[in-house]
């Protein structure tokens, strides 16, 4: 099986435990306003590769990759699924860590052909990174372009079968900063038992220039990159939210 791929990293050091060898799947439904990768979005872009090809090559790496091992990431990997699933089952045969970067925009719990192909894949899922965009469901339409309820009913899906998850957040000043909505995130983050570290990430505007070589509009032109105390704050108040719907207390 081949699938459509945008790009290939040797040396990844924040996709995931340890380096890693991190796979840039071509395709995304979700179009974020502060997306860096506008390039990944039309998924008849990409070469084609096949599994075999893609471990092959990470058996080049091997050494320096132990510790770590392979992520998916784009775009969004779970656009092709079938293909996600393939290269990760070998890869555990291989012996590989596998991870998965996603916004879980994908999942959609009353499909049940879809849902039996998401019971396949997370048999060979090591670890998921799962984006939460906005804990608000109309916030997050005006950001991303779609609601947030197939992302939360991914989240419970893993919850219930036990996948350790990584949460990611990403601080876009003005607009997922607000202190309800992230102590409101941080509540709904308390209810889960297989959240094993939450990333709260600063926004940035580096991907403003691929806009520009692509000839279009980036849409957080006057929006500020994220400081520090801002990341520190938000994330403070997201473990105090965290903090409360287990009703513990920040020392």
């Amino acid at each position: 099986m081949t699938g459509k791929i945008h790009s290939i990293e040797t040396f990844g050091t924040v996709d995931g435990p340890g380096i890693r060898y991190v796979v840039f799947f071509q395709g995304c439904p979700m179009r974020c306003q502060y997306c860096h990768n506008p390039d990944t979005w039309n998924i008849s872009f990409g070469s084609e590769k096949s599994v075999t090809q893609i471990l092959d090559d990470y058996e080049r790496y091997k050494p320096f990759l132990r510790k770590g091992g392979l992520t998916a990431t784009g775009g969004e990997p779970l656009m092709q699924i079938d293909f996600l699933t393939e290269l990760f089952e070998d890869a555990k045969k291989r012996g590989i860590h596998t991870c998965l970067d996603t916004s879980g925009i994908i999942f959609n719990e009353n499909n049940p052909e879809l849902r039996a192909k998401f019971d396949r894949l997370i048999k060979s899922t090591d670890l998921i990174m799962l984006d939460i965009k906005h804990i608000d469901n109309n916030e997050h339409v005006k950001l991303t372009g779609h609601y947030n309820k197939n992302v939360l009913a991914f989240l419970r899906y893993l919850d219930k079968n036990s996948i350790p998850v990584w949460i990611r957040h990403v601080v876009v000043p003005g607009i997922t900063d607000k202190e309800e909505d992230l102590f409101k995130l941080g509540n709904f983050l308390g209810e889960f038992k297989n959240i094993q570290a939450l990333d709260v990430l600063p926004y940035h505007n580096m991907g403003k220039v691929k806009y520009d070589n692509l000839g279009m509009d980036y849409p957080l032109d006057d929006t500020p990159p994220a400081s520090k105390e801002l990341v520190a704050n938000a994330k403070e108040l997201i473990t105090k939210g965290l903090l409360d719907a287990k009703n513990l207390k920040i020392n």
